[in-house]
């Protein structure tokens, strides 16, 4: 067994190794960061980012990787066959007594376990694992070496592609590239993991959750209700509109015409402060006007978001399929739904679910139907999008104070009305499930 056999068996693992790495290197570094090098100068970072944002220049990137791998690790097993297998077969012969054939057959059994476990250690699992550890650093190294073999390989790759095209369109399968793609729900799971791992703290964690669980969310479900709508009539008095101003806790009001169907616009109190200042008397509504744009329910909270900043306004009104008023968004929804209940000096802060010393559960009629189950511990599901709505909806009718009604187990009583609507109710949550063994 020379030196030369063994240089060159090193050199085949060392080779196998450079594409593992590479190839995960590539699939695991962040566009984000490559990017962020290449602007700060990095000249290796601005030769590899183009094959990062590009799908089809990633999938000829990781095809050459998977084909450097292929051949060199066909060609280790058939060079160490060669020289390794024919110098161990007369030591078989020797010690072990056999016949020839049979002592090659040895040899060769042998020489291809010890090279498949130097192989799998050196040349696959230690790659990956500082790949999967340090994938910049690893990408960044490794990208010179695979521009020589994507020339090298190039005209492989594109006859593998195009049979790997033809046969998934022969099976009726969409093309698929590699991209650093993922579902909100792959989202959630990657921060839930960052958190367990100590990169994120918990209030950072239930942020970024709460931002993806925007797009589920609708305009209906941030609204303020119409019955819970403050709005002037077009026809108010100057002085009577100053009053409502000066004693209102909202700094838009909507303003109507005839009925609250015909939202015709909003004033600011603002604007009617400085109104009255620079001319000594109160505006009329009219002369105060400000366009409000409308949105229809089903529209979801990032979009209403982006109308809201492309309008340059703060509040919409909530339009159903029929053009019916529901109700008026705000910016300040949107972010609370975001960052979570917002204070409000000048308001009354909304009511918020209070437990009793009796065991129960005091919840508000607005609370949001997906924040319920937190604190009844049943995952109530319907059409509704509050608690109000949802024991109307099971109950199938309106409910009267006093009234007792269970809910998927759940036992409620109405505890306080507003008109027509459920203001209250007081719930006996389901004990918690006993811990799985």
């Amino acid at each position: 067994m020379g030196l030369i056999v063994l240089v060159v068996i090193a050199a085949l693992i060392l080779l196998t190794s450079l594409y593992v790495a590479a190839e995960f290197a590539a699939v695991g570094v962040r566009r984000s960061r490559v990017r962020q090098l290449a602007q700060k100068g990095n000249a290796l970072a601005r030769r590899l980012l183009p094959y990062l944002e590009d799908p089809q220049r990633l999938d000829r990137y990781i095809a050459a990787c998977q084909i450097g791998i292929t051949l060199s690790s066909l060609l280790l097993g058939a060079y160490g066959q060669a020289t390794l297998a024919q110098d161990l077969a007369p030591l078989f012969e020797t010690w072990g007594s056999m016949q020839s054939p049979a002592a090659h057959s040895a040899a060769s059994a042998v020489v291809l376990f010890v090279l498949t476990a130097f192989h799998v250690i050196f040349g696959e699992l230690l790659p990956k694992s500082i790949a999967l550890q340090y994938p910049e650093p690893v990408a960044l190294y490794t990208f010179a070496p695979m521009r020589w073999s994507l020339a090298l390989y190039s005209w492989f790759i594109t006859a593998l592609n195009g049979n790997g095209v033809l046969l998934l369109k022969l099976l009726g399968m969409p093309q698929a590239g590699h991209r650093h793609i993922h579902s909100p729900e792959e989202l959630e799971l990657l921060i839930a993991e960052s958190r367990d791992g100590g990169l994120l703290e918990l209030e950072e964690q239930q942020r970024l959750h709460q931002a993806l669980r925007l797009s589920r969310r609708t305009a209906r479900q941030l609204m303020m209700p119409r019955r819970a709508v403050v709005a002037l009539e077009a026809q108010t008095p100057p002085e009577e509109l100053l009053r409502l101003a000066a004693q209102s806790p909202y700094t838009r009001l909507p303003v109507y015409q005839d009925t609250l169907e015909r939202i015709i616009g909003m004033v600011h109190t603002k604007e009617i402060a400085g109104f009255f200042a620079e001319r000594g008397r109160a505006p009329a509504a009219q002369e105060v006007l400000q366009p409000l744009p409308s949105v229809p329910d089903s529209l979801s909270a990032d979009r209403l978001l982006s109308v809201l900043r492309r309008e340059r306004v703060r509040l919409a009104v909530v339009v159903d399929e029929f053009g019916g008023m529901e109700g008026l968004v705000a910016l300040e929804d949107v972010l609370t739904e975001l960052v979570g209940q917002i204070g409000d000096e000048f308001k009354e802060a909304d009511p918020q679910p209070e437990r009793l010393p009796d065991g129960r559960v005091r919840l508000p009629g607005s609370l949001p139907l997906d924040q319920a189950e937190a604190w009844t511990g049943a995952a109530w599901q319907g059409g509704a999008d509050t608690v109000a709505g949802h024991l109307l909806e099971a109950a199938g009718r309106l409910l009267e104070v006093g009234e007792r009604v269970e809910v998927d187990g759940v036992k409620v009583e109405v505890e306080s009305l507003d008109g027509h609507t459920i203001a209250a109710v007081l719930v006996r949550p389901l004990p918690a499930p006993p811990p799985e063994d």
